[in-house]
C-alpha cells in the first residue's frame, strides 16, 4: 500500500548542498511548498464564493479576501515550521500528544472537510471541461480523478516535478485573471472603499464565511507540515533557522500570489456583474456565460480554462492531503486509489443529482470555515510548546496572533448561525 512519504525523496539533501548551486539556483530551490498550499487558496470554491460576492455586492466584501488571506500567511508558515523543526507533520504530533478519543474526533472532522474539498475540486474542473469541451458533468469528475492521479504520480520522480506541475498552473490560472482585470478595468476608489469591515446586507455573512472557508482551508494546514518534514535535512538549529527563512518568503510570495487572484476574481465580478445590474448570479455557468455577453467569448474562455486548472491541481493537492491525514492521525495508509474513490463519492452524488454546483460549492466553503478551528488549535497549542519546538517554539507575540485568527474564524461561524438559526 502506498503512503504519502514513499513518492517523496529520502531525507539527505543538505541545506548546505542545496545553496552550493549557486545564490539563484540554491534560492530557487528552496522554494516550493507554500506554491503547493496556495494552489488550494485557489480552487474552484474560491471561484463560487468570490463570484458570488463581487456580484451581489460589488467591492463591499473585498475587505474579507484581504483578511483571509492576511490570517493564512502565519496559519500556513507556522505548519511549514512545525516539519522543518520536527521532521513530521501536524497530525502525527496530534496522534502522539492527544488520547484516543480526541484524535479520532479531529481526524473524523478532517475527513468531513476533506469530502467538502473534494466536492468543490470535482464540481470545478467537472463545470470547466463542460464549459470548454460540452463534455457531461458525470463523465468530467471521472476525467478529472484520471488527471489528478496522474498529476500527483509526478511526486514518484521527485519533489520538484510536483511542484513545478502545481505551480505551472498556478501561473495559469493567476494570468487568467490578470487578463480578465485588465479587460474588465477595476475602480480602485471602490475597492479601497470595501477595505472598511461591512457586512452590507442579507447573505453577505454567508459569503463571508464561505470566503475564509476557501481560503483558511483545514486540510493544507495539516498538509504543509508534511510538504516540509522530509524536503531539506538540517543538522543544527543554524540550519533549521536558515530553511525558515527561506520558508518565510516562499509563504509570503506564494499566499500574496493567491491573495491577489482571489482580490481579481472578486473585483473582476463585481465591475462587470454588480456594475452592469447583473447581480442574480446563481451559478459558475451563468458567470461564464456572463463574461461572454458583458466582456466577449476570450473573457469567457480564459475562465472556464482557469476553472479547468483550479479543479485538477487542487484536486491533486487534496488527495495528497487526505493521505497525510489519515496516515498522521490514525498511522493508517491505503492505497490512492481506494481513498480517492471514497472522497469523491459524494461529489459524484452532487452531479448526479443534477444540484445548483454554486450552490454546493458556496455551502462546501461554508463547511470548512466551520472545520478549520479544529485545525488552528490543535496548531496552535503544538507550535507553543517547547517540549516538541524546543528553541522554535511560538513567541507570545505570534501566540496572540494565533489567538486573534482562530477568534475571528470562530466569531464569524457564531454571527453566521446566529444569522441562520436565529435572525429575522
Amino acid at each position: 500500500m502506498s503512503t504519502v512519504h514513499e513518492a517523496a525523496p529520502p531525507i539527505g539533501t543538505s541545506v548546505s548542498d542545496v545553496l552550493a548551486r549557486g545564490r539563484v539556483r540554491g534560492a530557487a530551490a528552496m522554494f516550493g511548498p507554500a506554491l503547493i498550499a496556495a494552489i488550494a487558496y485557489v480552487d474552484p470554491g474560491n471561484f463560487a464564493t468570490n463570484v458570488s460576492a463581487g456580484a451581489e455586492f460589488g467591492y463591499a466584501l473585498v475587505w474579507v479576501v484581504v483578511l483571509a488571506n492576511l490570517m493564512a500567511m502565519p496559519v500556513q508558515f507556522l505548519s511549514a515550521k512545525i516539519g522543518i523543526v520536527t521532521g513530521r507533520t501536524l497530525p502525527e504530533l496530534c496522534r502522539d500528544r492527544y488520547p484516543a478519543v480526541v484524535r479520532w474526533g479531529l481526524w473524523l472532522q478532517a475527513e468531513l472537510v476533506t469530502m467538502a474539498t473534494d466536492v468543490a475540486e470535482f464540481l470545478g474542473a467537472a463545470l470547466g471541461l463542460h464549459l470548454l469541451f460540452g463534455v457531461p458533468m458525470l463523465p468530467g469528475a471521472l476525467i478529472t480523478a484520471v488527471v489528478a492521479f496522474v498529476v500527483l504520480g509526478l511526486q514518484s520522480r521527485g519533489y520538484r516535478p510536483f511542484e513545478r506541475a502545481i505551480s505551472a498552473m498556478l501561473l495559469l490560472i493567476a494570468g487568467g485573471f490578470l487578463f480578465e482585470l485588465l479587460y474588465v478595468g477595476p475602480e480602485p476608489a471602490q475597492a479601497f472603499a470595501g477595505l472598511l469591515p461591512t457586512l452590507p446586507g442579507e447573505g453577505s455573512a454567508y459569503l463571508a464565511v464561505g470566503i475564509i472557508g476557501a481560503t483558511v482551508m483545514p486540510h493544507v494546514v495539516y498538509l504543509h507540515s508534511a510538504l516540509t518534514s522530509r524536503r531539506v535535512s538540517s543538522a543544527s538549529d543554524a540550519e533549521r533557522r536558515t530553511i525558515l527563512r527561506f520558508e518565510r518568503w516562499d509563504v509570503v510570495v506564494a499566499l500574496g500570489a493567491a491573495g491577489l487572484i482571489n482580490l481579481t476574481m472578486l473585483m473582476v465580478a463585481a465591475e462587470l456583474f454588480h456594475g452592469s445590474g447583473v447581480t442574480g448570479i446563481t451559478g459558475i455557468e451563468d458567470a461564464y456565460a456572463g463574461l461572454g455577453s458583458l466582456a466577449g467569448g476570450a473573457a469567457a474562455l480564459v475562465f472556464a480554462v482557469a476553472l479547468l486548472s483550479s479543479g485538477i491541481s487542487s484536486s491533486s493537492v487534496g488527495t495528497f492531503a487526505g493521505q497525510v491525514v489519515m496516515a498522521g492521525f490514525l498511522n493508517l495508509r491505503i492505497p490512492l486509489a481506494v481513498r480517492r474513490l471514497i472522497t469523491m463519492l459524494p461529489a459524484l452524488l452532487v452531479i448526479a443529482l443534477g444540484l445548483n454546483a454554486t450552490d454546493v460549492l458556496n455551502l462546501s466553503q461554508v463547511v470548512l470555515s466551520f472545520g478549520t478551528p479544529f485545525a488552528l488549535v490543535p496548531l496552535l497549542l503544538i507550535t507553543r510548546d517547547r517540549a516538541v519546538m524546543g528553541s522554535f517554539a511560538s513567541s507570545r507575540r505570534m501566540t496572540a496572533l494565533m489567538t486573534a485568527i482562530t477568534t475571528v474564524i470562530v466569531g464569524l461561524n457564531g454571527y453566521l448561525l446566529y444569522e441562520q438559526l436565529l435572525g429575522s
